[in-house]
């Protein structure tokens, strides 16, 4: 072909269909109740959170407890820190959340998924740091169920043959 094809507009006049207009995205707008707050729900395995943040000194409150008495656990503690840590507004904001359901690990999940929603709505901006780490995704791993005559979800009983 001797005529370069590089935008839209030149491909529609060569195959002779009208170029659509542009769209245009409207940006988004933040999430807030009438007290500056944002809440999302986080959920992992069988835990369900529901989690409030504003903007304040950084202290976390897990059903009523402070996150280091609730969840005792280093690990634990960081897996809550993490969404702050991608956002860069480490102490920024005050967590109230509560969790019920699953374990202490799920229900640190659960937390670590509603702050990231609520980050999220609070300011849109955040969205793409917290997307590209994989925060807003619920990571749906559950337990396998126990199955009718197995003795686990996949293991049988000790087979017989006499």
């Amino acid at each position: 072909m001797s005529d370069e094809i590089n935008t839209l507009e030149d491909l529609a006049s060569v195959a002779g269909v009208e170029a659509t207009p542009e769209v245009e995205l409207t940006p988004r707008e933040p999430v807030r109740d009438e007290f500056g707050r944002s809440y999302a729900t986080g959920k992992r395995k069988d835990a369900v959170a529901r989690v409030w943040i504003k903007p304040g000194s950084g202290k976390v409150i897990v059903n009523g407890k402070a996150q280091n008495d609730y969840f005792a656990r280093p690990v634990l503690q960081m897996v809550l820190a993490q969404p702050f840590s991608v956002t860069g507004t480490e102490g920024q904001f005050d967590v109230y959340a509560t969790v019920k359901g699953g374990g202490l690990s799920g229900q640190a999940g659960a937390v670590k998924h509603g702050v990231s929603k609520a980050l999220q709505l609070y300011d849109p901006s955040h969205r793409g740091a917290l997307k590209a780490a994989g925060f807003l995704t619920r990571d749906s791993r559950v337990v396998e169920r126990k199955k009718y005559g197995k003795a686990k979800a996949r293991k049988s009983f000790q087979f017989s043959k006499r």
